[in-house]
């Protein structure tokens, strides 16, 4: 796996944990008063959407003009198969916290509606299918482009300026590829050019930098002027998404592989899923030993990782573990050989 794709991943991965982190503390503990740790907040949404960006950097890189045998078969098996599992799970640890949950309706709402935190997965199997549409019909990217942000920012203005419209539909908000159509095109034109892409993005280094700066403080006004929601669907976090992928990409061509970023890239899918319900059991008590919120959100955030990597590791011991967690590298391989697994980055 090409190094400064695990640490995308590995970034991603950490920033969604611990924004789950202040989530779930705030529900014992409450939310600090501090405005920058609201903005914090936001700002760690980008992490979804850059999830779904580099998963089809992947797979426009791997497979830009044909996808292989079994192509389908394997995703099932190794992304649909645990988001079905982590489905029916949530409901059940639903139903713990909360008797009177109708844990069959909830089963079909994650499943359906995608009413939990693996509702990310049912954009990427849309994404999967706009990939085969674009390299069986040969699609140009360049009408398709500029044809995607347009439809993107219109559904999504649309969908957010008109709650009363979609009110009992709020998954129509996140689930449909319309809201994500931008980044798709981005991360493919990225993924299908990538050694052309991640040489001027290299030179250019320091630009990236300014880029990502500039997107910040474009969110920042955006949150002064009264845009408080903490959601990865704000458009106004599609150039910190791409800013900051873009800075990724090109200084982590300087780093060195770290042991740490590649497990925890290698894990990340189970993490992702597995992350959610270990906070909701471990925060009240984590609280009975940190009281200050922040010291609350740290402690949480890293002894949730830990637990999850544990989780992870005995899972892959057992026979089809990999339905559970996802296909997870158990020794060193081939990159021939990788390129066989599928990934949701």
């Amino acid at each position: 796996m090409i190094k400064e794709w695990n640490l995308l991943r590995f970034i991603a991965c950490l920033s969604i944990v611990f924004l789950h982190s202040t989530t779930q503390s705030a529900r014992v503990l409450g939310y600090p008063s501090e405005e920058i740790y609201q903005f914090f907040r936001i700002l760690l949404c980008y992490a979804t959407p850059a999830f779904i960006v580099l998963s089809v950097i992947i797979l426009a890189n791997r497979y830009p003009d044909k996808l292989p045998e079994k192509f389908w078969v394997n995703r099932i098996k190794w992304i649909y198969l645990p988001f079905l599992f982590f489905a029916i799970l949530d409901a059940i640890v639903g139903k713990y916290f909360n008797p009177n949950l109708l844990i069959g309706q909830k089963i079909i709402d994650n499943i359906i509606t995608g009413k939990f935190v693996g509702w990310f997965i049912i954009v990427i199997f849309q994404f999967y299918f706009l990939h085969y549409l674009i390299i069986r019909y040969k699609l140009s990217l360049k009408w398709l482009f500029p044809i995607s942000l347009i439809i993107m920012f219109g559904y999504s203005n649309y969908a957010l300026e008109n709650p009363i419209a979609m009110e009992g539909y709020s998954h129509l908000l996140k689930l449909p590829f319309l809201g994500w159509f931008g980044y798709f095109t981005v991360a493919f034109l990225i993924g299908k050019h990538y050694k052309k892409v991640s040489h001027f993005l290299f030179k250019y280094r320091w630009l990236t930098l300014v880029g990502f700066a500039v997107s910040i403080l474009y969110l920042y006004a955006s949150f002064k002027s009264g845009n408080l929601e903490v959601n990865s669907r704000r458009l106004d976090l599609f150039p910190v998404v791409i800013s900051f992928s873009s800075v990724v990409i090109a200084w982590g061509q300087l780093l060195p592989r770290f042991a740490f970023v590649n497990l925890v890239s290698t894990y990340s899918f189970g993490i992702y899923l597995i992350h959610w319900q270990v906070l909701r059991f471990l925060a009240p008590y984590t609280a009975n030993y940190f009281a200050h919120p922040f010291a609350h959100v740290l402690a949480l955030f890293f002894i949730t990782l830990l637990i999850c990597l544990v989780i992870i590791k005995l899972i892959t011991l057992i026979p089809y573990g990999d339905f559970i967690v996802g296909k997870v590298k158990k020794k060193p391989v081939k990159e021939a050989e990788i390129k066989k697994w599928p990934s949701v980055a």
